[in-house]
């Protein structure tokens, strides 16, 4: 496919009133992320009939993105969602996506593999819950992702099951604030690699490889870093499927004891899109939403929603930040944000006094992102402000950044539930809970230590600890017992048959590591499913 076919493909959404499915899909999919593009194009390359539903617009990376951290911040979902507990989450950039392409429009491109033990939390550690699969059942599924999107990585990734190669070499050379990074866990006896991305180092399928414009946040404009924008969607809608942005769907619709189709809402007008199967593939956030918001007399707790789980166990990631002031310029703009991280303080070590563990990233930043995120509310509950602030940023070229990827424990009480107040579509705006348990908070402490240890050591002072979450899962957790779970192991809904959940919405724990390449992974395993089961008319 030439860059020209590509440009051309990404710009062919089909008209909401000339839908060639419009009476009866094979496949509805709602939500056009990591999840919802690897499902579109593997069912529309299997002959399937597929709709793609998308509540956010069709992007143009040479038009709509900008080298801009403010106006780009439009790439997240915006819509008003209260938030509650002891930890209220900040939504948004962080956490979300919206349009075509969802979360990996502005992801950084980390793309890491969970470990055994992370499917195993409450064998191995005694801690969270198992999930129906092992590592072993997803990892041909992430040899397939990893291979179809060119992943780049070191040869030898030295923690987990995978241990390298990656299917690119990675991308040379690392930022500065990567390189000291990469010293100062030398100095301290902590391993380090270069970060495995999603971003080529190397043409590949008509796009170019990265040329380090550092702008991976707000979409990348010269197509180098994957997203289902550029990659599966286009190669979805070239096998047949059809995509409709800007459409909301508002309403899951019942036939018998079956899903028959949605109702979805395109510029002030409701359309129905019947399907034989809907698969829900949204964010976090929106699914329980959907699925609670769906609620009939037949199924009055809301669907797929017999256990009572729907909306519950959601789980972030701790993220704090580290900035340290260095005696040398760094530059944190420099280059694609992560490009290095470890993995040394992944598994449990009941010596630290807490369960499970974490990944550390050298993660850079741009100068609007420090400046905020420097500015918010403390631990100790101060503010950075006026003329402390303005100095700070002034010494800006000098910082150095080190981000945490924390796991946190499933808890009933971290849960999606819907308020009494209605949006635009009439539908309840949700209410996202969350407080951290006391294992999460030891092993977020830990981890400030270790980034204060390492900034250290790259000859830094630390200076600033920002409080922050990133990612965001659960909420239709999978698992074998009908009773504690929302889905099967492919994401098939114990109640309603022909009704799947895919997306990050399924994990049972959070794992130390970047969710996307699990996402994709089990979207990709489900899609096999689908296609299997329609040939013998299972579902």
């Amino acid at each position: 496919m030439t860059s020209h076919d590509h440009h051309t493909i990404t710009h062919r959404p089909t008209p909401v009133d000339q839908r060639k499915y419009a009476d009866d899909a094979d496949v509805c999919i709602v939500g056009a992320g990591a999840a919802g593009g690897v499902l579109a194009y593997e069912l529309a390359k299997a002959g399937l009939r597929v709709v793609v539903l998308e509540a956010g617009p069709f992007w143009d990376p040479q038009h709509d993105f900008a080298s801009d951290e403010l106006s780009m911040r439009r790439l997240a979902w915006q819509e008003t969602r209260l938030v509650a507990g002891k930890d209220p989450l900040r939504l948004g950039h962080n956490n979300s996506g919206r349009g075509i392409g969802g979360g990996t429009v502005h992801f950084t491109g980390v793309f890491l593999r969970f470990h055994e033990s992370d499917f195993k939390t409450k064998t191995v550690d005694g801690v969270g819950e198992d999930w129906p699969i092992t590592y072993q059942d997803l990892a041909p599924y992430y040899d397939k992702i990893e291979r179809e999107i060119a992943v780049s990585g070191p040869n030898h990734f030295p923690w987990g099951s995978f241990q390298g190669p990656y299917p690119y070499p990675v991308r040379e050379p690392i930022s500065a604030n990567a390189q000291l990074f990469r010293e100062g866990c030398e100095k301290l006896g902590i391993e380090s690699v270069v970060a495995p991305l999603a971003i080529l180092s190397g043409p590949f399928d008509g796009r170019p490889p990265c040329i380090n414009r550092g702008f991976c946040n707000q979409g990348c404009m010269p197509n180098a870093k994957y997203s289902g924008l550029i990659h599966h969607i286009p190669k979805a809608i070239a096998e047949g499927a059809e995509v409709l942005a800007d459409c909301m769907v508002t309403e899951i619709l019942m036939a018998g004891d079956r899903v028959g189709g949605v109702l979805f809402n395109h510029n002030g007008l409701t359309y129905r899109q019947m399907a034989r199967v809907v698969i829900l593939a949204g964010f976090v956030v929106e699914t329980p939403r959907l699925l609670l918001s769906s609620a009939n007399a037949q199924f009055p707790q809301g669907l797929a929603n017999s256990s009572g789980w729907v909306g519950k166990a959601i789980m972030p990631h701790s993220s704090h930040d580290v900035y340290g002031r260095l005696p040398e310029e760094v530059r944190l703009y420099k280059g694609t944000p992560v490009l290095a991280l470890t993995q040394h303080f992944y598994e449990t070590d009941r010596e630290r006094g807490f369960a499970r563990g974490y990944t550390l990233s050298a993660h850079g930043s741009r100068p609007v992102g420090m400046a905020a995120a420097i500015a918010a509310e403390r631990e100790d509950g101060s503010y950075l402000w006026g003329k402390q602030l303005r100095e700070t940023m002034l010494d800006y070229n000098m910082y150095a950044r080190i981000t945490l990827v924390g796991e946190v424990l499933p808890h009933p009480d971290n849960r999606v539930t819907l308020s009494g107040e209605k949006d635009e579509y009439g539908m309840p705006i949700p209410t996202v809970t969350f407080s951290y348990q006391e294992n999460d908070k030891q092993l977020y402490k830990h981890a400030i230590g270790q980034m204060n240890r390492i900034i250290e050591a790259m000859g830094g002072h630390p200076e600033h600890v920002v409080s922050d979450t990133a990612h965001l899962m659960g909420g239709c957790r999978m698992g074998n017992d009908r009773e504690t779970s929302v889905v099967n192991e492919y994401g098939q809904s114990h109640d309603i048959p022909n009704l799947f959940i895919a997306g990050a919405s399924t994990f049972v724990t959070s794992s130390g590591s970047n969710p996307t390449n699990t996402v994709m992974a089990l979207a990709a395993r489900t899609a096999d499913k689908i296609i299997e089961a329609m040939k013998k008319q299972d579902v």
